[in-house]
């Protein structure tokens, strides 16, 4: 069996900034105070315009333009805002890999964040928490590259087959992304139900108890590279397995009826 361990010892973690650790803290208290939240992003500059910028973007429709940090979190809320800040920071610790387009990474990304919030949202589950776990589960596959880069032309070989970067990764280094981004979660302090929900996603239906996080980030990651490759939501929904949409109590009906056309969910956003 392949170690986790002896994995991350082949390769150099991505500094992540203070302020990213600051806002990780309050993901594992109950009821952090707002100020906390604004101030560790406000004494940001960079971070403080990048945000401002994802928030008036059309991806999060809010009803007018922000212009400020205490704006934003009375628009959209602080963990809405939070999320948002860990997200650009996520995507600022990573260089780009060669052989994938960064563009097209982080856009399908945030795709996968969009549809784990929305089906989140719909379960009963925490959304935020679920748009966050689907914006870092690709995390893992630029471990990858770093570690072995000889694997990621065959990761990434076309055709792209929903589902299939899972099956290539763990032929090949014996480890999805998911799990390696879960393992790279825990280290960072990030809380253990989000860990969780990653390890567990590229498979949910093999562990007892269910995880449902794990289940909303399968999902979500077949629907973002479904709707990558162009197709309407009518047709993805009949693709999804049956078995973790009755784990989460989904119709499939009302999912045909109500899933969210992939447009609507994957305007552009500028991450970097």
């Amino acid at each position: 069996m392949a170690d986790i361990a002896a994995f991350f010892n082949t390769v150099k973690l991505p500094t992540m900034p203070e302020v990213a650790h600051r806002l990780i803290h309050t993901l594992n208290e109950d009821d952090p105070p707002v100020i906390v939240v604004r101030d560790a992003i406000s004494q940001d500059p960079a971070l403080t315009a990048k945000l401002l910028r994802l928030a008036n973007s059309a991806r999060f429709g809010l009803p007018r333009q922000v212009v400020s940090v205490d704006d934003a979190i009375a628009l959209a809320g602080m963990n809405h805002v939070r999320t948002l800040a860990l997200s650009a920071c996520l995507s600022e610790a990573f260089p780009t890999v060669q052989g994938l387009s960064r563009d097209e990474f982080w856009q399908e990304s945030l795709s996968c964040a969009a549809y784990a919030g929305w089906l989140a949202q719909h379960v009963g589950s925490d959304a935020q928490e679920a748009w966050l776990a689907g914006f870092m589960l690709r995390l893992g596959e630029l471990l990858i590259a770093q570690s072995a880069p000889q694997s990621l032309a065959e990761i990434e070989r076309l055709p792209h087959i929903p589902g299939g970067r899972w099956e290539r990764e763990q032929r090949l280094t014996g480890f999805s992304e998911g799990q390696i981004t879960a393992e790279l979660a825990r280290r960072w302090n990030f809380p253990e139900s989000l860990v969780q929900g990653l390890e567990r996603c590229a498979d949910p239906m093999a562990t007892r108890p269910f995880c449902r996080l794990s289940g909303i980030l399968h999902l979500a990651e077949l629907l973002a590279e479904m709707a990558y490759l162009g197709e309407p939501a009518e047709a993805m929904v009949q693709k999804l397995p049956e078995d973790i949409l009755r784990a989460l109590q989904l119709d499939i009906g009302w999912l045909g009826a109500h899933m969210p056309e992939p447009q609507s969910l994957a305007g552009s956003v500028a991450l970097h």
